[in-house]
């Protein structure tokens, strides 16, 4: 088959470990350089902890596989110094169309708003991103040692350490770590050497996934056919990728066989019966697949954590594994890397497993309805998904029952042990768990983002448009909890004082277009605490010095570790 894209190969490197008696220990050790695995590495690399990235392989993925990236997977590329080439390649897009048979039945925008940095989604076929990822892991190699053709073969987990064996072609070693973070994909070899299981459901259903190269005027958007005239009783997913490469997901049906269906002497006459008799195309890669939906019951055994399709899977509709994948990684570093450095008790890892068994358990629930929508196994749930795409075409009501995937969404931990105090005067979509909204803003002069100053660190966001006598009883308090807190940042949102904005550590930004004050809800003296990952974890329409400290040691689990240490003593 012809290729738009040529695999890189990386080189193999000979480990120092096998010239020392000793085994050598580690903060972390990560297994599987793929997305998930890399975007761990670079994560904790800016916070400053180092680790081993070891991959038993020397290129990134073969075939585009993942290609849907959301805006929050965005942003967090963003704030990990990967998204501006993801946007530069990428193909943008925030518009879709449903179709049933031979009609349009609705379309829907799924960014109507203005003023955020980055689009709803791009499309970028999965080599592009880890490509992107190892340049940028690569520039972090300081704290990264990515070893490529490095194999584990066996995992000795404690409760206070693991060890683990690699093979290379030089010999077999061993590292030992405070903890090992696993990404080593779906069919997880380090979750069978441990015994452990991914639980669920198997959808008795089969899809082909089929890459074409071609040149074609469809619009950059996505495009689903319930029971299309070319595909008739079936359903047909489209989507734009780079390089003149469409994204074509034909359903099969359950009786398929999956290594008939991947010759393309069997894949051709489908594409062709879509796309029309004179339409030229090349096919570039292929894959059929079955639906899964299942998880572990616990992401963390001993000081092994699991992650992306390691710990959790889905059906690709709705683009919620790879998206799902870079918001558990989002969750995990920050508090790694405290723990790490002994700024919180191990306590708060517990949360990566509170809050990201929410995630998954969203993420699944919503593509289990999806496949249950696009997949009826019975003629009753198949009259009513009919039923409702007839409906939609006229009337808006049905539009929010048609399910063609619905599209990955960030997470929020509304029940998250970490959250603290809310005043419910402030919008409640920005309520304790929400990922922060992104807002134009100026800093220094120039635009700039407001998701941009936030992440890495605990940032408190002040309005500081309050009047002087107000802001010069604000600075010593502020000063007071700047030198306490070394892990805070201050943002104020102007026009301030003079005294507010030469206080260490701290940032002055102008609501460039109004919608921080639209988006924040803030007023006078009002502030947000926002950790390290973005997401809210308090506010107050009034800042004070002891509630922000509070606040701040219940964000990084003191609580729990105080919980945990009363339950042993009993």
């Amino acid at each position: 088959m012809p290729t738009t894209y040529q695999n890189p190969v990386y080189p193999y490197r000979r480990p120092p470990e096998l010239d020392r008696d000793d085994v050598r220990h580690c903060p972390v050790v990560i297994v599987g350089a793929g997305p998930s695995g890399l975007t761990a590495a670079i994560d904790l690399a800016q916070q400053g902890i180092d680790s081993v990235l070891l991959d038993d392989n020397n290129t990134v993925s073969v075939g585009s596989r993942a290609i849907c990236f959301a805006k929050r997977t965005l942003e967090i590329m963003d704030r990990l110094g990967a998204a501006q080439p993801m946007l530069d390649k990428g193909v943008t897009w925030q518009h879709g169309r449903v179709f049933f048979q031979d009609r349009e039945v609705y379309d829907f925008d799924l960014l109507p708003e203005e003023g955020h940095r980055m689009p709803a989604f791009i499309n970028l076929q999965q080599y592009y991103l880890e490509e992107y990822l190892v340049d940028r892991a690569q520039a972090l190699e300081e704290h990264i040692d990515l070893r490529w053709l490095h194999k584990v073969t066996a995992v000795d987990s404690q409760p206070d350490h693991s060890v683990v064996t690699i093979a290379t072609q030089d010999g077999d070693y061993q590292l030992s770590c405070d903890y090992l973070l696993v990404a080593d994909g779906a069919n997880s070899g380090i979750r069978d050497m441990l015994g452990l299981e991914c639980k669920g459901q198997i959808f008795q259903d089969r899809f082909l996934i089929a890459d074409v190269i071609m040149k074609a005027d469809f619009p950059t958007e996505r495009w689903f056919w319930f029971d299309p005239p070319f595909h008739p009783g079936q359903s047909v997913l489209l989507h734009k990728q780079p390089d003149n490469v469409w994204r074509i997901d034909f359903q099969l049906g359950w009786d398929a066989d999956p290594e008939e269906e991947k010759k393309e002497a069997n894949i051709r006459p489908r594409v062709q019966a879509m796309l029309g008799e004179d339409v030229e195309f090349e096919l570039e890669w292929a894959s059929v697949y079955t639906f899964r939906c299942r998880k572990m019951d616990r992401f963390i055994h001993d000081r092994v954590f699991f992650m992306g399709d390691a710990a959790h899977q889905v059906s690709p509709f709705g683009a919620r594994g790879a998206n799902g994948g870079a918001q558990g990684i989002d969750n995990l570093a920050w508090k790694l890397a405290r723990v790490l450095k002994g700024q919180a008790p191990e306590a708060l890892l517990e949360t990566y497993d509170t809050e990201r068994q929410h995630g998954a358990d969203e993420n699944i629930l919503n593509s289990t309805r999806a496949t249950d929508f696009i997949t009826p196994k019975s003629r009753v749930s198949r009259l009513f998904r009919d039923s409702v795409l007839e409906l939609a075409e006229h009337y808006s009501f049905a539009r929010s029952l048609v399910n063609s995937g619905r599209l990955s969404m960030p997470c929020r931990y509304d029940a998250s042990p970490l959250n603290g105090p809310d005043d419910t005067t402030f919008p409640a979509a920005l309520r304790p768990g929400s990922p922060a909204k992104d807002a134009p803003v100026r800093l220094g002069g120039q635009s700039a983002w407001l998701l941009n100053q936030l992440g890495d660190r605990f940032v408190l966001l002040l309005d500081g448009r309050v009047r002087t006598s107000d802001a010069e009883a604000l600075v010593p308090e502020l000063a007071t909890l700047l030198e306490q807190q070394p892990d805070l940042d201050l943002l104020v949102l102007g026009p301030a004082s003079q005294a507010l904005t030469r206080l260490p550590r701290t940032a002055l930004i102008e609501d460039a277009e109004g919608l921080v004050d639209e988006r924040y809800g803030l007023a006078s003296g009002a502030c947000y605490l926002i950790r390290p990952d973005q997401h809210v974890t308090a506010r107050w329409t009034d800042c004070r010095r002891d509630a922000v400290n509070q606040a701040i040691d219940h964000a990084l689990g003191k609580h729990l570790a105080t919980k945990e240490s009363r339950h042993a003593t009993a």
